[in-house]
């Protein structure tokens, strides 16, 4: 009897939740964004990168730098197709520009867009509208993932509308900026440690941005390690934001933090082990009930273990030899 795939057995006429790197790692010029291929390559792909047109273009250079971009993303560097980009946020004029050299260019390879800054809903529809018009107008057939950060009060206070928008895979939360919008009211110190999980404000919108997320099927990414060289700091952010908001990615800006995020992120090894004996009967049994260690198991149970072994595989967990025969192998 030929054995059913989990993602044929358990999502058949549902789409399943995105299982995607847990880290995201940031870069603005040529030199860095070449370098952070080289080490994504080496790495073998555990890690997204945001090539990012917003901060990293230079005044006057915003077109030169989206061919730059595009150039990159075609190339034989960008082996793992795994990298997006940051366009200008609604307010700026470069932003169509931005979508009119990177979809033509490069939306068969690009890995996501992400809009940074809207401060509301309607802002990231007519974006994404754009993008989808410029799709069409290219022959680009497939959908673009869409990565939001919700930054300001209006994406807040809209965040479950952006959450249900189409073609939307993630939502980033940007705390500089929101604590910057707070006018004074949050401290300096709470964009790092311990104030940035601690203070009230910071905690709501976190939150409520993760349960929009959840709630529509999409990832939440967590801000930034303010701390470059600390990695320590790093994992215990990134273990925090996983472990009491529910974050299931997290941003980089600096090489180091990479591999912090990544084992902050990454599910128990234990957990993970007993996973991939459940699937393993599950699938021998056709998916249907089984008990393991006294426990019953069924779909519902084999699909939060299915996604679980995924994201442990993303985070470079070593998986058995048997798990890999069955469920990665192409």
């Amino acid at each position: 009897m030929a054995l059913t795939h989990p993602q044929s057995a358990l999502f058949a006429g549902e789409k399943p939740f995105p299982i995607i790197p847990a880290c995201e790692h940031f870069a603005g010029s040529e030199k860095l964004i070449t370098k952070a291929l080289e080490l994504q390559n080496k790495l073998g792909g555990l890690f997204d990168i945001t090539m990012d047109c917003e901060d990293g273009a230079q005044t006057g250079k915003e077109k030169e730098h989206a061919e730059m971009i595009v150039r990159i993303q075609n190339s034989e560097l960008n082996k793992h197709k795994m990298s997006g980009v940051r366009i200008h946020d609604y307010t700026n004029e470069h932003w169509r520009g931005d979508i009119d050299i990177i979809v033509p260019g490069a939306g068969n390879v690009i890995a996501y867009i992400t809009i940074p800054k809207p401060t509301k809903a309607s802002q990231v529809k007519e974006q994404i509208t754009y993008i989808q018009e410029t799709c069409k107008k290219a022959g680009i057939k497939r959908e673009i993932p869409i990565h939001v950060l919700i930054e300001t009060h209006g994406a807040l206070n809209d965040v479950f509308e952006i959450a249900s928008l189409p073609w939307l895979q993630v939502l980033d939360f940007g705390l500089m900026d929101f604590i910057s919008g707070h006018h004074g009211a949050i401290p300096a110190s709470c964009m790092k440690s311990p104030g940035q999980f601690d203070h009230e404000l910071l905690r709501r919108a976190k939150s409520n941005m993760v349960a929009a997320a959840l709630m529509n099927g999409v990832i939440p990414a967590h801000n930034v390690t303010l701390d470059l060289k600390n990695t320590y700091q790093t994992y215990q952010d990134a273990k925090r934001a996983h472990d009491e908001f529910g974050f299931l990615r997290m941003w980089s800006i600096y090489p180091a933090q990479i591999q912090s995020i990544l084992d902050a992120m990454a599910p128990n090894f234990a957990e993970t082990q007993t996973a991939c004996d459940i699937l393993i009967k599950a699938q021998d049994a056709d998916w249907g009930p089984i008990q393991h260690d006294g426990d019953l198991h069924d779909r519902a149970t084999y699909r939060y273990f299915w996604e679980l072994v995924q994201r442990a595989k993303l985070t470079g967990q070593k998986l058995p030899e048997e798990v890999e025969k069955r469920f990665f192998s192409k």
